[in-house]
């Protein structure tokens, strides 16, 4: 079993800043892409950002330069530095990662956290 726990929502003012936390636990192998998606109320789930296990890096063009993803591969973390924050990045933030359990597993499976409310308001 893998559970991926997420950390750090909360309600901040416009401009302010928020850094989320994702941890991977469990049986977990390797560990391949690991990214952060949102959903907020009425819309569908866009991915934010995503960072592969060589540290290749995408963003979505509404947090580029705004938003920056990191991970930490000995500790199975992710995180995502929100700075500048909009009130149109209020929404539930979910973790998201590839992972494989055993190294006989041919591929990884996907797995998502429970998710971390957002909300930017002044």
């Amino acid at each position: 079993q893998v559970e991926l726990v997420e950390s750090g929502g909360g309600l901040v003012q416009p401009g302010g800043s928020l850094r989320l936390s994702c941890a991977a636990s469990g049986r977990i192998f390797s560990i391949n892409t690991m990214g952060w998606y949102r959903q907020a109320p009425e819309k569908q789930r866009e991915l934010v950002a995503q960072i592969t296990s060589g540290g290749r890096i995408n963003y979505a063009d509404s947090v580029k330069g705004r938003f920056t993803i990191s991970r930490d591969t000995a500790q199975n973390t992710v995180y995502l530095q929100m700075n500048s924050l909009k009130s149109e990045d209020t929404a539930v933030y979910y973790c998201n990662a590839d992972i494989r359990g055993t190294f006989r597993e041919r591929a990884p499976s996907n797995y998502w956290g429970q998710g971390t409310q957002v909300t930017v308001s002044s």
